[in-house]
């Protein structure tokens, strides 16, 4: 039986191109010698539909597509995923499911065990976890069909009678398929293929894995769909971050795979892998969202000449406009620094001067401010006089504003709340600033883009005379290490000295950290590249004293 991995971009809510493009794919696949043809966890609906979920029109044209789908898959079969009604009518009235479609029609249906509720998931909220766990069957072949998260635990959960997997594998399978929606970080990679080499190795039966690929407004999904043999050998995987179609030849008598193509290879190095991560999250946010052109201000700086660069690569440079907003305090290379950047990526550019702008302001407040002297008052009028203008350019000429904070900043605050934290998307929110300057030496690989000097100068906002980040936090190198710590890895204060972290700055860091939820809850979405990232993976009361 010849299995072909569908690995598809799909769009939550858009019933007719989600189904054209997995028609056009069965039809593909028929041309390649498929009888079976895999698609990904709810790529009917898109993953993840969170409250469309709610209404019942949204079912209903979830199980219309399916009967579409099912009338182009006469002479081959096709799994796809979508939610199903429940019957019982004590539980959740849906299933996360896995549909089996041949002969024009559904044959049989799997539903989905183990529902995740930990950080970006809440699967509970909306679906019945199943347990009755039945193989189903597809010319001879007998499948244990599995959804994502029923494959990740293969200790049994307490929460349920046993593990999906331990009960399928007793039915003596002849092929595990597990059809998933496996958002990237970049250290999923790795986690995930030793999960699914941890399945082969326990259960000794083949496996193949279907994820979808492709951005959903802040979650990224990489595919890298792959099969492993019954000896845990990859025999085949898609690309990474692209849609992609492999096929693999399953003997069941034999229980073996075999396929003409190679392994594909991935960027292995994090930089690169968040890289591609962002470039694609840039390029489906605004095709998703119908629109086409990027407006940023550059500053000279590291931050929005990363975001510059990667926006140019996702949206093509001619759809991004970069304006240089310059202040008294802005420095000469700040501003050569960023017209050469803009010249290199061959993008518009245009600088307006701040000054008259903020001078205006200041002038207004005069009678108020009175003898005060400069403080972040004024830091910030400048900040927000440069997203006042941003925004304007916006509006006037349909840009989308690009938001270049990195995770370090938005860690502790380091930002002006509608001022430089504005946007429609947060590119490097999910990026600490060591990471960027990473990226920054990843973009510069074969030739110099982003300047020399944007990478190697100390950072600084430049909004007052001699300014250096390093005058209001730590440096980057240390601080990094603590946000990491705390937030990635949720180690306590306690666990923070034991490491050797100085004690004054881990709690000068820890409160900046959590005084500053306020201003994360009115910032842009961030697209997620890490294992926690700030948004709805990461849930803070705005007031509280833990830590404080």
């Amino acid at each position: 039986m010849r299995i072909a991995l569908a690995q598809l971009n799909y769009t939550i809510g858009d019933f007719d191109l989600n189904t054209a493009k997995i028609i056009e794919t069965i039809q593909t696949c028929r041309l390649k010698g498929a009888d079976l043809v895999v698609f990904a966890e709810l790529s009917v609906c898109g993953y993840p539909p969170r409250d469309f979920l709610e209404f019942d029109d949204f079912i209903q044209k979830s199980h219309s597509a399916i009967d579409t789908i099912a009338a182009h898959c006469t002479d081959i079969g096709a799994i796809v995923g979508a939610p199903s009604r429940n019957p019982d009518s004590k539980g959740k009235n849906l299933f996360n499911s896995a549909w089996l479609l041949a002969d024009g029609k559904v044959q049989s249906l799997a539903h989905k065990a183990l529902l995740p509720t930990y950080d970006i998931f809440d699967e509970y909220r909306y679906f019945e976890p199943n347990r009755n766990y039945e193989c189903i069957t597809f010319k001879g072949v007998k499948i244990a069909l599995t959804i994502c998260e029923d494959i990740w635990n293969l200790v049994p959960d307490p929460l349920y009678i046993s593990n999906p997997m331990d009960v399928l594998a007793a039915q003596n399978p002849d092929i595990m398929i597990n059809i998933a929606a496996s958002p990237f970080n970049y250290d999923q990679q790795k986690t995930r293929l030793e999960i699914l080499r941890a399945n082969t190795s326990q259960y000794k039966i083949p496996l193949v894995y279907v994820n979808q690929v492709g951005a959903q407004t802040e979650l990224l999904f990489d595919g890298n769909s792959c099969v492993l043999d019954s000896g845990s050998n990859q025999v085949a995987s898609c690309k990474a971050f692209d849609e992609d179609i492999c096929t693999v030849d399953f003997d069941p008598e034999q229980k073996t795979l075999t396929s003409e193509l190679t392994v594909k290879s991935k960027n292995s190095s994090k930089a690169g892998l968040i890289h591609d991560a962002l470039v694609m999250g840039i390029r489906d946010y605004f095709a998703k969202m119908g629109f086409s052109k990027a407006i940023l201000g550059l500053s000279g700086g590291i931050d929005s000449a990363v975001t510059l660069a990667l926006a140019s690569e996702a949206l093509g440079n001619k759809n991004v406009y970069a304006v240089l907003l310059p202040s008294e305090y802005s420095s000469d290379h700040s501003i050569s620094d960023a017209v050469t950047l803009a010249k290199n990526l061959d993008c518009k550019y245009d600088t307006i001067s701040i000054a008259e702008g903020y001078n205006t302001l200041h002038d207004s407040l005069l009678p108020y401010f009175k003898e005060l002297p400069f403080s972040v008052a004024e830091e910030n009028i400048q900040a927000r006089v440069r997203a006042i203008l941003l925004m304007a350019l916006a509006n006037k000429f349909g840009y989308i504003l690009l938001n270049t904070s990195n995770k370090s900043e938005a860690a502790v605050g380091y930002g002006t709340l509608y001022g430089d934290m504005c946007g429609g998307i947060s590119v490097l929110g999910d990026v600490y600033k060591t990471e960027v300057y990473e990226l920054a030496h990843f973009i510069n690989r074969e030739k110099e883009i982003i300047p020399t000097n944007s990478i190697v100068k100390p950072p600084s906002a430049e909004l007052r005379p001699g300014q250096k980040d390093s005058d209001s936090l730590p440096d980057y190198d240390i601080l990094d290490k603590i946000l990491y710590n705390y937030i990635e890895m949720r180690k306590s204060p306690a666990d923070l000295l034991e490491s050797g972290f100085d004690e004054a700055i881990v709690k000068r860091v820890l409160r900046m950290v959590n005084t500053n939820e306020w201003k994360r809850h009115q910032t842009p979405p961030i697209l997620r590249v890490s294992p926690k990232a700030f948004g709805q993976g990461r849930r803070m009361p705005i007031v509280g004293r833990y830590l404080a």
